[in-house]
C-alpha cells in the first residue's frame, strides 16, 4: 500500500534557492492533494553576542530591540513565502490554499524544523542543500544533514543549483 502524503513540512531559510525547492512543495503536494506547512528558523543571539549588546545598552532595551528585530523578521519571511505562493499560484485559489501554515519559530533551524515536523504530524519534509566544500561540511556542518539523520519522516532533499538567484526573491 502506498504511503499518503497529507501534511508536507517545507523547510525553508528563505535564501536564494527559496523558489526552486518551493515548486517542488507544490507539485508533491498538487500530486498527492496535501497541505503544506512553511517553516523557517530565526536563530537567537549567542550568549557573547548578547553580552557585548548589553555592554552598551541596558538588558531591558537589548530585549526591547531584539524582540522588535524578531517580528520584523517575521513579517518579512511571511511576505516571501506569500510572494512565492501567488507567483507559483497566481490567481488559482485551489492552489494557493495549499500552504496551510506559516512557522516561523527562534532556534537552532535543525531543531526547529524537527520539532514543527513533529507538531504537525509531517508526512514528509522538503528542504534544500547548496553545495559545499567537504572541510565547510565538516566544520559546520548543515541543518539538512542534521535533520535528515534526525527525522522520523522521510526528508526530501532538493539540490539547489549553484548560482540559482530568482529576481524578486
Amino acid at each position: 500500500m502506498l504511503p499518503k502524503i497529507r501534511n508536507i513540512l517545507y523547510a525553508t531559510g528563505m535564501d536564494a534557492g527559496a523558489p526552486h525547492v518551493f515548486r517542488y512543495a507544490l507539485a508533491i503536494a498538487e500530486q498527492h492533494d496535501a497541505q503544506i506547512i512553511a517553516v523557517s528558523a530565526l536563530e537567537p543571539l549567542s550568549t557573547f553576542a548578547r553580552s557585548l549588546v548589553e555592554l552598551h545598552i541596558s538588558h531591558q532595551q537589548s530585549e526591547g530591540l531584539h524582540h522588535a528585530a524578531q517580528l520584523q523578521a517575521r513579517e518579512r519571511l511571511r511576505e516571501r513565502i506569500a510572494r512565492l505562493c501567488e507567483k507559483e499560484c497566481g490567481s488559482e485559489s485551489q492552489c494557493a490554499q495549499r500552504v496551510r501554515e506559516i512557522l516561523i519559530e527562534e532556534g537552532q533551524p535543525d531543531q526547529v524544523v524537527l520539532a514543527a515536523a513533529r507538531e504537525c504530524a509531517a508526512d514528509l519534509i522538503i528542504m534544500g542543500s547548496h553545495r559545499h566544500t567537504a572541510l565547510g561540511e565538516a566544520l559546520l556542518g548543515s541543518t539538512t544533514r542534521k535533520v535528515l539523520h534526525s527525522a522520523a519522516q522521510p526528508v526530501l532533499v532538493v539540490r539547489i543549483p549553484a548560482g540559482f538567484h530568482e529576481e524578486g526573491f
